[in-house]
Parts: structure tokens; C-alpha cells; sequence
């Protein structure tokens, strides 16, 4: 049996009852008062359909669900259960961002000037043989 929504005009309150589709237009008593109550349209509307095997979401985007998660296309030829190409892609790497690239480089500058200091006083400069360069 389908969910109606309905108006009551003395309560001023909106209820819902659920009845049989031949009997949809007829009025149903209010839960509060008693009366009888005229059926408006819903309030919501949720719908979902299912295309080509897969969940869709209306109105349509293009798009396809895989494990709750929106994706591009679906899948197609050998996969892996649980998973999904456009899912399971690496990460791409994280760029700096501009408060981090500045302190980079002031530390590169840093690192400029104190190699400076020590070459103008005569200190012989320092190599670092463990490949991990600090600058």
C-alpha cells in the first residue's frame, strides 16, 4: 500500500496515512481530530532506478555507483571483486602549499649562508656522504 500525505485544516498539521491507490483521493480521518482531511502532494520525493545492472540516482547524472561510491564508468572485461579502477587509483602526490614551499625555502637559503659563513672564514665545507643532503 503507497504512503499519502494529508492536510488538516483544523489542526493546521500535515499527516501521512498509508491507503490502497483506488481509495487515493478520498479524504482520511486526522489522527489529532478526527476530522476528515483532504490528501496534497508529497512534501519529498526520493527516487532511484536501476540501469545497465547498476544503481542510478534521479535525475541522472551520467554517472555510476560502485560500493557507495560515484564513479564514471562501469566495469567492464576482468576485474578484482571489490574493486574498481576509478576507486583504487594512487593518490596523486600532494603539492606544497605556499606557506610550506616558503619555508623550504628559507630554509634553503639558510643553508646558503651559513655554507657561505664557513667558506669565507676558512672552514673547510662539509660533504654529507650519506646521500640525504640537508640543502
Amino acid at each position: 500500500m503507497p504512503l499519502y500525505e494529508y492536510y488538516c485544516k483544523r489542526c493546521d498539521g500535515v499527516f501521512e496515512a498509508m491507503g490502497a491507490i483506488r481509495t487515493a483521493s478520498a479524504p482520511a480521518p486526522c489522527p489529532v481530530c478526527a476530522r476528515k482531511a483532504e490528501r496534497i502532494p508529497p512534501t519529498s520525493f526520493a527516487a532511484f532506478t536501476m540501469r545497465e545492472g547498476y544503481p542510478r540516482a534521479i535525475p541522472d547524472r551520467g554517472t555510476y555507483w560502485h560500493l557507495e561510491k560515484e564513479v564514471k564508468q562501469p566495469l567492464r572485461g576482468a576485474f578484482r571483486p571489490n574493486e574498481h579502477p576509478e576507486l583504487t587509483k594512487p593518490e596523486p602526490p600532494r603539492r606544497a602549499s605556499k606557506g610550506e614551499a616558503e619555508i623550504e625555502r628559507q630554509k634553503r637559503h639558510a643553508a646558503a649562508k651559513e655554507q657561505k659563513k664557513m667558506l669565507d672564514s676558512g672552514m673547510p665545507a662539509i660533504h654529507d656522504r650519506t646521500g640525504g643532503g640537508g640543502g
